[in-house]
């Protein structure tokens, strides 16, 4: 009797595929690899633990195997003497030639089980081991577990995958099922790319809820804290986790031909080889939920992920969570909350747009008559009546108009140019920006209807920014007078210039909330000089009482990410532009 056993650990369970050679499994199974050996009267009977086999030899292999084959043969001959007889070699090859079909047979049962996937891990502590079940002909992963969450800084639930490298995309139509009035309504089914299979990983996934709340959630480093940006078009039947280069993006919709990339991206870089597979939380460790996974298909990045060029964000103050409201291949700039809260007011190749906050919207032109240069510096009145403008037509230089809320013809306010629109006082009467005046850029206020303007500043170096407290009583402006960056106060009137800020960074277009407790401002690297759009920066918010500052969220934007006023009507959340780098083909 001849028993020949494939088994290795869980996590890469599987069997000899028909890839690996004849020569190769002789070797195996006739090498000095006998691990246990015993003998009847009748039979000798040998068990043989095939040798740890290369990745590249094991591609065929789906899940772990015992094979057991019983071959008889005399007493006399033996498959391991020096001299073997003609008797001994057909036996041999015989033996061969079964372990050859029985690998094969295990090879196929094993790919009906697990499908396009090679294995199965529960990550984390979870109460109750996890299952898939995989019907080949429908092509349906029905995948279960339990789990606490995927959150902070470890997850725990069942996870199906598949080892890979390079670049790919993983889509499927997803299901989140319920087992009753006990289910929570954040337990995840997701579509995941993971370093490892420790529960506190680099990761990133498409997240669908049971609530159906939808996001890209990911993990930076090792141990470190999950953070997540949602899309605010919710439960879309097909999503798509796509990774390339050091990127990782998320396309949904409700089939495959309508497919688009949400803007929810992030820079995270993967080693080779990881992880990429399907998986469940039951966000309970004392329940058990199940997820369904159909058209389930690995492929290349698309092309449209990678072009979404402008992503607009929203980001709560309180808990920091993100959410994508928009993403377009073309640029767009420096979003204006309407004070109805409903609508964001941004900029785009000279023109403005409109656009409303709510599932699948779409930017709608404004009138703005003969501005079709207009900047990024554009803002509205506190009362919603009316829209400011700086634009460069008329001149070749920008120049600050206001015109309807709704749109129509604009007028223009300052004579002098360049001016830079920034701030608008609470009682609608005055405009504050900044203006280059005989080479110095200096912070300058005017009233609405025209006139002679006020120079505020006078520092050497560039002051810019301006933006009115609330209560109108203060301006608060960035200043380069110290060497770096930083964000000032004065009085509306100019006096009493205090210094904010005093960190190692460059801070700029500081954007006080309308309850006047936080004040946000974006922040580059010591080196960056400027203002520049495409580089990575942090979104910082500093609260008023304390004068401490946080970072809220970091990312790749610059210019056009906050120039201009962009709080919610009720303090309670920030809007801004994200932007994505091209990645090379």
């Amino acid at each position: 009797m001849v028993v020949v056993e494939l088994n290795r650990n869980r996590v890469h369970d599987c069997v000899a595929s028909t890839m690996l050679g004849t020569s190769k499994l002789a070797s195996s199974v006739f090498g000095d690899v006998c691990v246990t050996s015993f003998g009847t009267s009748s039979s000798v009977a040998r068990r043989v633990a095939l040798p740890q086999m290369p990745r590249s030899l094991l591609r065929g292999c789906k899940a772990r195997a015992k094979i057991f084959t019983m071959i008889p043969f005399p007493q006399t001959l033996s498959p391991f003497t020096n001299e073997p007889s003609i008797s001994t070699i057909l036996m041999r090859i015989v033996s061969l030639f079964l372990v050859f079909i029985l690998g094969v047979n295990a090879t196929f049962a094993a790919s009906k089980k697990l499908g396009e996937f090679e294995g199965q891990t529960d990550i984390g502590e979870v109460a109750s081991p996890g299952t898939l079940k995989y019907d080949a002909k429908s092509d349906v992963y029905t995948v279960g577990g339990s789990g606490e969450n995927m959150w902070f800084d470890k997850d725990e639930f069942h996870y199906v995958w598949k080892m890979v490298s390079g670049d790919l995309s993983l889509a499927a139509n997803i299901e989140v099922q319920s087992s009753g009035d006990k289910a929570n309504a954040h337990r995840k089914a997701v579509i995941m790319i993971r370093q490892s299979l420790e529960g506190d990983s680099v990761y990133a996934d498409i997240a669908l809820h049971g609530d159906k709340l939808t996001s890209l959630q990911f993990r930076d480093e090792k141990g470190g804290i999950t953070r997540e940006i949602r899309t605010i078009n919710a439960g879309p039947k097909r999503l798509r986790l796509e990774k390339k280069g050091n990127y990782v993006y998320m396309s949904a919709g409700e089939d495959e031909d309508s497919m688009k990339p949400t803007g929810s991206s992030v820079e995270l870089a993967f080693s080779d080889p990881y992880y990429v597979g399907i998986g469940v939380c039951a966000h309970d460790n004392a329940n058990f939920e199940y997820a369904t996974f159909s058209n389930v298909e690995f492929g290349e990045p698309t092309e449209a992920a990678v072009k979404a060029r402008s992503a607009v964000e929203t980001l709560a103050i309180a808990s920091g969570d993100r959410t994508c409201i928009f993403a377009t291949e073309n640029l767009i700039e420096a979003p204006n909350w309407t004070p109805d809260g409903e609508n964001l007011i941004l900029n785009g190749g000279g023109l403005l747009y409109r656009l409303p906050i709510k599932p699948n919207s779409s930017l709608e032109q404004i009138d703005t008559g003969l501005a079709v240069n207009c900047n990024n510096d554009h803002g509205i009145s506190p009362d919603g009546t009316q829209l400011v403008v700086s634009d460069s037509t008329e001149e070749g230089r920008s120049v600050i108009y206001t015109l309807p809320f709704e749109g129509g013809k604009p007028k223009r306010v300052t004579d002098n140019f360049p001016s830079y629109w920034h701030g608008w006082s609470p009682d609608g009467r005055t405009l504050a920006y900044c203006a280059d005046r005989g080479g110095n850029y200096d912070v300058y206020t005017i009233s609405v209807d025209g006139g002679e303007e006020t120079r505020l500043t006078d520092a050497e170096g560039l002051d810019d920014g301006p933006d009115f407290s609330p209560d109108g009583e203060y301006i608060y402006f960035n200043s380069v007078r110290t060497g770096l960056m930083q964000i000032y106060r004065m009085k509306a009137d100019g006096s009493e210039e205090t210094q904010l800020t005093f960190d190692e960074a460059n801070n700029w277009f500081p954007h006080p909330s309308p309850d006047g407790r936080w004040l946000v401002y974006i922040a580059y690297e010591k080196e960056i000089q400027g203002h520049p759009r495409d580089k990575d920066v942090n979104l910082r918010l500093m609260d008023l009482e304390t004068g401490e500052s946080r970072t809220v969220a970091s990312f790749f934007g610059g210019q056009g990410t906050i120039n201009v006023p962009s709080w919610s009507p009720d303090s309670t959340h920030i809007a801004y532009v994200r932007y994505q780098p091209e990645v090379d083909e």
